[in-house]
């Protein structure tokens, strides 16, 4: 009998989520039935989004049912196959993480090719979810044009640090970001390509932000809300566009924050703020495949991991992803 160890929530947390939440649990696997596949994974992703699915709340994604298995992107190897589609050896990526086996219909795996030199994991960073987040959310959302100046807040996690390189790479003027360490900041001008970066938890972003963006802000892609979205509201040139992809400042709030109180600049600046999810555009996965994968290939886009190992410390590694302890892409290595 082929088992696999899976991570289940059992309760839905009341603000900060904790260890108690969950439950490791090990499961029988039956036999493959007609066209479908087991899968070893190589890497799970941990991501902020899935803060929210353990919330009893109608949102763009359906919430984890407690007392059943958590879902999340994936990456591995199949290791027995009913499917002439995808034969034993196959890389595939698919969504259903939280655990060490997978298996389902074949139509649920999509096959990938192996990226010389770099972890599989990428396909769950740089050149996968993470990636095509960034790409959407600066072209089709903020439609950033060539020599703008693009503000990205959370910009050391996985998709602030696809954001920046992407832009410059799109022809941005400036990129300016904003982090919760020296370190990180460090990183994001000495790796990334941001112009200039700061520690939000030196003093409010509100007063820091105008320092290093003297000329205005054309474009704000927003991963954290709250009181960075006023700072870049502030500084906003006319016709600013904000493309906004998740408000993690706000997702442990047990009571409702306060609003921005600059949302009068909206009709003053003519700005748009816009929110986006990165599933309603797959029509430009061909484009930005094409793309960054020749970014990458070149040497133009980098990318930094932070590795949890072992399937029964997910919880741990999500956790602190969400407390910021990560750099790059956070992933368990099963």
């Amino acid at each position: 009998m082929t088992t696999s160890t899976q991570v289940q929530l059992v309760s839905r947390p009341s603000g900060w989520p904790t260890p108690e939440d969950f439950r490791t649990v090990t499961v029988d696997l039956p036999d493959l039935g007609p066209d479908e596949v087991r899968v070893q994974n190589e890497f799970v992703s941990v991501d902020p989004y899935m803060r929210g699915r353990m919330n009893d709340a109608k949102s763009y994604a359906p919430p984890y049912a407690l007392g059943e298995t958590m879902t999340g992107g994936a990456v591995g190897r199949v290791t027995a196959s009913t499917s002439p589609a995808l034969p034993v050896g196959s890389l595939v990526v698919h969504g259903l993480g939280w655990r060490d086996v997978a298996q389902g219909p074949a139509a649920q795996f999509r096959q990938v090719a192996e990226v010389p030199g770099a972890p599989n994991s990428v396909h769950l960073g740089i050149l996968g979810m993470t990636g095509l987040t960034a790409y959407v959310g600066l072209t089709a959302i903020a439609g950033l044009r060539e020599g703008e100046t693009v503000f990205v807040s959370g910009a050391a996690g996985a998709v602030g640090t696809a954001v920046g390189q992407i832009a410059r790479l799109l022809g941005a003027g400036r990129v300016l970001g904003s982090a919760g360490s020296a370190e990180k900041v460090a990183l994001l001008t000495d790796r990334y390509g941001y112009d200039a970066a700061v520690n939000y938890k030196d003093a409010p972003i509100r007063e820091q932000l105008p320092a290093i963006a003297p000329d205005g802000v054309d474009v704000f892609f927003d991963n954290v809300g709250g009181d960075h979205l006023e700072a870049a509201v502030d500084v906003f040139n006319p016709h600013g566009r904000a493309a906004l992809c998740g408000a993690i400042s706000g997702y442990n709030d047990v009571e409702r924050p306060a609003g921005p109180d600059n949302l009068w600049h909206l009709v003053s600046k003519k700005l748009t703020l816009r929110g986006f999810i990165v599933g309603d555009h797959a029509e430009l996965s061909a484009e930005f495949g094409e793309k960054v994968a020749g970014w990458f290939t070149a040497g133009q886009v980098v990318f930094d991991e932070t590795v949890v190992d072992g399937i029964e410390n997910s919880v741990e590694a999500f956790l602190t992803m969400m407390r910021g302890g990560n750099t790059g892409k956070m992933v368990v290595r099963v």
